[in-house]
């Protein structure tokens, strides 16, 4: 390997790709978040529980569908 393949950069597409996925991750925590934050009415209108939105706010950002991510 010469010092000139360590030292250039990524290809664009690469960098493109790397900051889409951070995107995608950072969008999905803020969903979670929200997720979280809504009182038991609001939950009621979209027809979910407060278990089921929290247990889904708490899911880890690697635990996400993956069409999400794709």
């Amino acid at each position: 390997m010469t010092v000139s393949a360590i030292t250039r950069p990524a290809p664009r597409a690469a960098r493109s790709g790397l900051f889409a996925r951070m995107a995608a991750l950072h969008g999905l925590w803020r969903q979670r978040k929200a997720l979280a934050e809504l009182d038991p009415h609001m939950l009621n209108d979209i027809g979910v529980t407060e278990a089921q939105a929290l247990k889904e706010a708490r899911r880890p950002l690697w635990d996400a569908p993956a069409n999400w991510m794709a």
